[in-house]
């Protein structure tokens, strides 16, 4: 086994929250390594251009490179392309064992802080499946780290700011939107507005966001939702209609749009694999984006030494993320005036958070609606019906479901769907999330080739007990 190398705190993930707190206890004169499968630090909303293109040279691109610059500057050990497969307590913190660029590394540090981010949620519906649908976190990838455009005529749909976000990238970039097609209705906006408006900076870009999609003479649908999508081999049309205040199909006519390609997210869900995996305490809120680790005042969970911030630790947005490493980074330093401070400016930027997260919220009847023949677990094909089949023949709980179903046992390992079947579950059995439960997080985190794992060793390496005695 690769003897691990000693750091005080290991930062799993480097976006926002993770890369703040890795810059904050490194510049304060801890030993810290920060641990990201991606190539270059920024995460999800600060993703750095890839293969020489040159980015859109907007805000989120200069302050992702603003961020990567600190990192790069301080005297965090950056082991970025490495992909976090197993995470494992040991008696004196946790060891963390990656598979990089040279090779399996193993590190050790007494605090382990998660700073994994959010996977994007799609409630499933007819044709979701077909090639040309993908999600708006993708989307933001191709434009933000490849100058992509997924299509020609495009169709943009879910609920939350994103969509204002991909509607005015794709028209920069000259692509046709042919509608934005948003489930919350406009008063749901509306009733946010005051804590919307309690963040100055943060309104203006939605409202130029906004500005930019309408002034482009973009239809835009409040209200409304996916029916379905039709094309057969590859989208050709996008059929949409009113929702009602939950989410749910409600009466009135459908639109059909004729596009080759639908972006689509209807929120997000907290990457809570690695809490999971080391059996923290966990409890469900839907503000919050499902299952979320218990935290206290200094993001410690239910294990010493063990912290989680950002999207991991709840949806709160990029601005609460990056506050949230930055108080974290000074606490486990020490400086525990400038933790509290920053602490504070979380609490100022409360409720704009609130009011995002509330717009992305899974809608419980929009899920319910699920029609039984639609595939609601892709990795294994599972739909509606044999999830309701499972649940009629015994399964109570999750991990029953998968032993019933196979739903989750896929490449992703239910990150996909695993909101949307406990949400069907609790439905069909009529109790509530918290009795459904979540399910059991388990080695490896990420799919890895097992020879490159194993390493060259011989049975010799292999360490045999002592017999008992008879």
């Amino acid at each position: 086994m690769t003897a691990p190398l000693p750091f005080d705190i290991i930062v799993l993930g480097a976006g926002p929250a993770g890369a703040t707190c890795a810059a904050t206890a490194a510049e304060a004169g801890r030993r810290v390594a920060v641990v990201d499968e991606q190539p270059q630090a920024g995460g999800q909303v600060w993703r750095a251009p890839m293969g020489g293109f040159p980015g859109k040279g907007d805000a989120d691109q200069a302050s992702g490179d603003a961020l990567r610059q600190r990192l790069v500057t301080s005297s965090a050990t950056r082991l970025l392309g490495h992909r976090v497969w197993s995470v494992v307590r040991t008696e004196t913190g946790y060891r963390v064992d990656t598979l990089g660029p040279d090779g399996p590394t193993a590190l050790e540090a007494p605090s382990l802080v998660v700073a994994t981010g959010a996977h994007e949620r799609v409630v499933p519906f007819p044709g979701w499946t077909m090639p040309g649908v993908i999600g708006l976190a993708a989307a933001t990838v191709l434009l933000k780290s490849h100058g992509v455009v997924p299509g020609r005529r495009l169709v943009v749909a879910g609920c939350g700011p994103l969509l204002a976000v991909v509607a005015a990238g794709l028209v920069k970039a000259g692509a046709e939107v042919a509608a934005v097609v948003d489930i919350a209705p406009r008063s749901a906006w509306l009733a946010r507005l005051p804590a919307i408006l309690g963040q100055p900076r943060l309104a203006a870009r939605g409202l130029s966001w906004a500005l930019a999609v309408a002034k482009a003479g973009v239809p835009m649908l409040s209200g409304h939702g996916v029916r379905r999508v039709e094309g057969g081999a590859a989208v050709a049309r996008v059929v949409v209609g009113p929702v009602d205040a939950e989410g749910a199909p409600a009466d009135g006519p459908e639109r059909v749009f004729e596009a080759d390609g639908l972006i689509v997210g209807h929120g997000l869900t907290t990457a809570s694999e690695v809490t999971r995996l080391l059996r923290a305490e966990h409890r469900f809120d839907r503000l919050r984006g499902g299952w979320i680790p218990v935290i206290d005042g200094a993001f410690q969970t239910s294990l010493a030494g063990l912290y989680a911030i950002g999207d991991g630790a709840g949806i709160r947005g990029q601005a609460m993320a990056s506050l949230s490493g930055e108080a974290l980074g000074w606490h486990l330093a020490g400086r525990r005036a400038e933790a509290e401070a920053a602490r504070g400016r979380m609490a100022a930027a409360t409720p704009f958070s609130d009011a995002m997260a509330g717009l992305m919220a899974e809608r419980p009847a929009q899920v319910r609606a699920i029609a039984p023949d639609t595939v609601v677990c892709r990795c294994e094909d599972v739909t509606r019906a044999e999830i309701d089949a499972a649940v009629a023949a015994g399964a109570t709980q999750i991990d029953q479901l998968k032993h019933f179903t196979r739903c989750g046992m896929g490449p992703c390992q239910g990150r996909s769907c695993a909101d949307t079947v406990q949400e069907l579950m609790a439905a069909r059995l009529g109790t509530t999330r918290e009795a459904v439960g979540q399910w059991t997080g388990r080695p490896p985190l990420r799919p890895v080739p097992l020879g490159e794992v194993i390493g060259a060793f011989s049975y010799d390496d292999i360490p045999i007990p002592t017999p008992a005695p008879l």
